[in-house]
């Protein structure tokens, strides 16, 4: 049997306002191939390297550098059984990439989205992190009432 060619049978992309095509099918027959050439998309405000081209790699994108650094050595130290200084760490590392992202007209890759949504995001996530770390198990630093209250109704605090 002779074997079918795989677009063999389908339909191929055709013009607007071709001959032939009423205005439902022309909607089914356009081409479901991603385009040769993304169109219409611009990079966050502030995204530009934070220093000149000359420079290597790591040093034109050094926000972020400094944030990744800081999360490591947080990854590292809670690897290493200090949870507690670990995760507060990561925290911190948030936290200070909110602050760059905030004081910096140029920030290179640490720039995500807008500048307002990078900030909150970071700032919540890194405020959140570093309150949960302090009020954890054993021994909180900090106690949060309704987090103590969520504990209390799983059955697992004092209260």
């Amino acid at each position: 049997m002779p074997r079918a060619d795989a677009t063999e049978g389908a339909e191929k992309p055709r013009q607007p306002g071709s001959a032939g095509l009423s205005g439902a099918s022309a909607a089914v027959a356009r081409s479901r191939r991603r385009p040769v050439e993304t169109t219409g998309t611009f990079p966050p405000q502030g995204s530009a390297a934070a220093a000149g081209k000359g420079k290597p790699v790591p040093v034109r994108q050094w926000p972020i550098v400094i944030v990744l650094t800081m999360v490591a050595v947080g990854l590292a130290v809670t690897a290493l059984n200090q949870f507690r200084p670990g995760v507060v760490t990561i925290g911190a590392a948030l936290l200070i990439g909110c602050v760059l992202r905030l004081v910096l007209s140029e920030v290179g890759m640490l720039a995500v989205r807008s500048r307002f949504t990078d900030i909150a995001v970071m700032g919540v996530l890194g405020v959140a992190i570093v309150l949960l770390a302090l009020a954890s198990e054993p021994n909180p630093v900090i106690t949060i009432r309704f987090i103590n209250d969520i504990a209390r109704m799983l059955g697992r605090g004092d209260g």
